[in-house]
């Protein structure tokens, strides 16, 4: 029976749906991110033109884009908008988080529900599951599988899916389109995405190909047929950013990822040894540390070393 695992670490939350003791699917939501589907209350700074891409500001000071825009609406009147869309990280960070106009109260989303998990614990119930060769695949983009492998590549207008591989190239199709679809929910990508399969001639052989995808990849999405160049293209709901766009922010990313894999090592003080980039961010959020401390039941202190790669990071007894 697929359950939910819920871990929540230090500077994100960790969701993984878990059947048959493998990872299906998998969610990190960032402290300080107000997710997709919590109403605010704010203020409208721009009307924007045309009846669309209005500009709302919340107390925080976070502005929102409006894409429906804000009919009727005055600047600097008070409205109440909900979130559609968290900023995504990436190459263009200057994109503001989406939302809409709402009559409803403030609220926070519903949480997701599942098993909380205790953190941290003796056991690593979601690195059982394969939660670190998750999140390498989100690092990398590249899911190998038996006869080839996925290169995910995230770009502004899509995320592209490459499908390598040396079998035969509508073996290939077949096999990488199921991976592909695997992946993107396992990955939690939304939005539009490329998936760039091997060229066949068949026509048959291009069906059974977007048939993989439809028996691995769960509704809601639409597609396109396989074309003859063996593109397909796949849009998703894209509620916030995927682990592969999480990546992209990627000294906070590994910061996460080695306060995670700390809080799993034998109790006693602790110096953090990691890029500088990565201790950086550490720093930067003193609570971080305090709670790494609190867990692990001594000092934590931080040690930078430009040798390092940003994923390199490891923890020395201090």
């Amino acid at each position: 029976m697929p359950e939910w695992l819920i871990e929540r670490g230090i500077g994100e939350t960790r969701a993984a749906l878990v059947e048959d003791g493998e990872i299906v699917e998998a969610r990190i939501e960032l402290e300080g991110i107000t997710p997709a589907g919590t109403v605010i209350a704010a203020q409208l700074i721009n009307t924007g033109r045309n009846g669309r891409n209005a500009i709302a500001r919340d107390e925080s000071g976070t502005e929102y884009l409006l894409p429906r825009g804000a009919t009727g609406g005055t600047e600097g009147a008070a409205i109440r908008i909900e979130i559609t869309r968290p900023a995504i990280p990436g190459s263009e960070p200057w994109k503001r988080p989406l939302a809409r106009i709402t009559d409803d109260a403030p609220a926070d989303v519903p949480t997701l529900e599942g098993r909380e998990l205790r953190f941290p614990a003796p056991t690593d119930t979601l690195g059982e599951a394969g939660w670190n060769e998750l999140i390498d695949q989100a690092r990398t983009g590249i899911v190998a599988f038996a006869g080839g492998e996925l290169r995910i590549s995230p770009t502004p207008a899509m995320t592209l899916i490459d499908v390598d591989g040396w079998l035969d190239p509508e073996e290939l199709a077949l096999r990488g389109a199921a991976e592909a679809a695997r992946a993107i929910r396992r990955l939690d990508i939304g939005g539009s995405i490329g998936v760039d399969l091997p060229t066949t001639s068949s026509k048959a052989g291009r069906q059974r190909a977007a048939a993989a995808i439809d028996a691995n990849l769960p509704h809601p999405f639409e597609r396109t047929a396989v074309n003859g160049f063996g593109f397909i293209q796949i849009v998703r709901p894209r509620l916030r950013a995927s682990l592969v766009e999480l990546t992209q922010d990627r000294a906070a990313f590994e910061a996460r990822a080695q306060l995670r894999r700390v809080a799993f090592e034998p109790p006693g003080p602790r110096r953090l040894v990691a890029h500088p980039a990565v201790v950086a961010v550490i720093e930067s959020h003193p609570d971080w540390t305090d709670t790494l401390a609190r867990q692990v039941g001594g000092a934590v202190s931080l040690r930078g070393d430009p040798a390092l790669p940003i994923s390199g990071a490891y923890a020395e007894k201090a």
